[in-house]
């Protein structure tokens, strides 16, 4: 099920115990790995509010933040939702840093508590793909939209997602297991929502980023959480482009206040973008079919 928001198409997912259909809800210098401004009690509730009012709400919101124009976007809509927003950068062993320097100014721009964490490690796992291994495997060049859409590329790095939703859900659980076990927050009374930039319409074809993967991991973090199995409270996957068209995207992103001009979405680590690889072709597309000028290329 779609829900219309203005002129945004929302998918959000949740995961309620006994709930098991995933119901539809409704980021230049050196780069340094390190944690920026985190909190791991609270940074909206003052301590000493929550243990006096144990039924005040406890929104907790992590967004995976890449520095691409996708997460810098969904990190810009959560932004404004009244969550203890925490934004998560994952080096996990992609060919360049420069998605990551791009998230950092993303994030201070935004005034956004942002955790850096290197996983590195990933890339040997993970390593038939050319994000991860781009000695061994060439990244595809001027395809078009049709090509793209033909099958998983060599860019898809083996189960990503799946390894990326799962940390940043690890972090969410911290944050909502403290208040409730250490700050003395109502069960009833908190919310943990874990935002993601999938898109499933200009996209490389990817798996991950399909509505169904969203709904299933829902379940399968209810099912492996204490959050989820003691305490009842659901996680929540917001995906907020899943729906949207590239277009769409550069919109949405220029409505929410998004620091384009930070963003960096090219394969490639140069000084500019290559404009050749499909992450490039398909923001160009983007900002053409929107109607506007790319801040990043400035």
């Amino acid at each position: 099920m779609l829900e219309a928001v203005g002129r945004v198409v929302r998918l959000g997912f949740r995961a309620q115990r006994g709930m098991t259909d995933g119901s539809p809800l409704r980021t230049r210098h050196t780069y340094n790995p390190r944690v920026i401004g985190v909190s791991t009690t609270t940074q909206v509730v003052p301590l000493t509010e929550s243990v006096l009012d144990p039924g005040a709400r406890r929104r907790f919101g992590v967004v995976l933040l890449s520095g691409g124009l996708d997460s810098t976007t969904v990190t810009a809509v959560a932004r404004g939702q009244g969550y203890e927003l925490l934004a998560v950068t994952v080096h996990y062993g992609q060919a360049h840093r420069r998605e990551g320097l791009a998230a950092e100014a993303v994030a201070r721009e935004l005034g956004i508590a942002q955790r850096i964490v290197d996983v590195s490690f990933f890339r040997d796992l993970a390593w038939y793909s050319a994000l991860t291994q781009p000695d061994r495997f060439g990244l595809p060049g001027d395809r078009s939209t049709d090509d793209m859409a033909a099958d998983v590329p060599i860019t898809y790095v083996p189960l990503r997602n799946t390894f990326l939703l799962t940390l940043g859900a690890a972090l969410l659980e911290s944050q909502a297991l403290h208040a409730i076990e250490k700050e003395g927050a109502a069960p009833a009374a908190v919310e943990a929502t874990l935002f993601i930039a999938a898109n499933a319409v200009d996209y490389s074809g990817y798996p991950d980023c399909r509505p169904e993967f969203y709904a299933a991991a829902v379940e399968t973090l209810r099912l492996g959480s204490k959050l989820g199995t003691q305490y009842g409270v659901p996680f929540r996957v917001e995906t907020p482009l899943i729906a949207l068209s590239k277009a769409d995207v550069v919109r949405l992103a220029v409505e929410s206040g998004a620091p384009l001009a930070h963003t960096w979405s090219c394969y490639q680590g140069g000084e500019r973008p290559c404009g050749r690889c499909d992450s490039c072709l398909l923001r160009a597309k983007g900002f053409a079919e929107a109607g506007v000028a790319d801040p990043a290329l400035g």
